[in-house]
Order: C-alpha cells, then structure tokens, then sequence
C-alpha cells in the first residue's frame, strides 16, 4: 500500500503509519521555531491535521518530505503571527553591513538547535527560515510581511547574538578547565 495514496482516501492505518513515521521529523521543526515544548507538540498535532486534509493538494512536485516541512513551517509561522510574538523591535537606523563567514558555516547542526531557543523570537524565526530553511531574504519578507531590510538585520542581529552565546559558553568552558 502506498502510504501517501492510503492517506488520500483517509485510510486510518495509513495516516497511523504517515504518523508514526514523520512524528519526530514535524515536531523538530516544530521545536525550532516555537520555544515551549508544549506548544510545539500542539502545532505538530496541527500539522498533521492539515496534511490529512490537504494531502489532495501534494501533487507529487518535489519530495513528500518536503511538502510536509512546509506546512510545519507555516503552521508555527501562523501561530507565532497569531501570538504576535514574531518580530522584535529593531534599531531603524542600523545598517546592514557586509558580513563574513556566517555562524552557521562554523557550527555544527545539533549544536545549533541547542543554542536557537536562546533567541529572540523574530531573530529566531529569520534565522531558521534563512539558514535552516533556505529562504532567501525577499521569500521571507513576503511570509512575515515584513521589508527585505528587516529580514537581513535580524538575521545579522541574530548570529551577533548567537556569537555572544558562543563566546559566554566557550569562557564557562575554558574557566572550568
């Protein structure tokens, strides 16, 4: 039985299966953007709602897997708007300046989803959506309605912050050494 099939004509089994299968993989999407456990676990809940009733509109483009992660990324992108909880408040006379290597080419991936929930809401969601899940800045302005030079400063803001996390860590590391 084709799973993907199986859930078109909402067949129990193969949602249990889509579930038990992709679980994980929503709710860690869903714990990148949303810093309580207990929200994140309702949003993937939602999710998979959406996917059951709206698996008619996969059409088979691209990766099931794929398709999933966006919904799980407009799922907890609509709550945070509900919760107006999505943007922080931005100096508007900073300038985005030319960056170097990005923190995110230094880190390791899993150590990174640690340090996230450190962050600001707005810095968090830009920085997902860009490094993790591959936006560019114009996609998401559009999503977040928000300008372009938003999406860049808070991105920029967001691996300051993310490189001060790392500073305060490495120094604990080293003072206990």
């Amino acid at each position: 039985m084709n799973l993907i099939s199986g859930c078109k004509n909402n067949e129990r089994s193969a949602q249990k299966e889509l579930y038990d299968k992709y679980c994980s993989y929503i709710l860690g999407i869903c714990c990148r953007y949303l810093k309580q456990r207990d929200e994140a676990e309702d949003a993937m809940i939602q999710c998979f709602y959406k996917i059951y009733t709206k698996i008619n509109s996969y059409t088979g483009d691209g990766s099931f897997e794929g398709w999933m992660r966006r919904v799980a990324v407009n799922e907890c992108l609509m709550l945070l708007r509900k919760k107006k909880m999505l943007l922080v408040e931005i100096d508007s006379s900073f300038e985005v300046p030319y960056t170097e290597q990005g923190i995110e080419e230094i880190l390791e991936y899993n150590e990174l989803l640690t340090i996230l929930d450190e962050l600001p809401t707005g810095y968090r969601t830009v920085f997902n959506l860009y490094v993790i899940e591959g936006f560019k800045h114009r996609e998401i302005a559009e999503q977040l309605g928000i300008s372009i030079n938003t999406s860049k400063s808070q991105l920029i803001l967001a691996k300051k912050r993310l490189r001060e996390i790392l500073n305060k860590k490495k120094q604990a590391i080293r003072f206990r050494s």
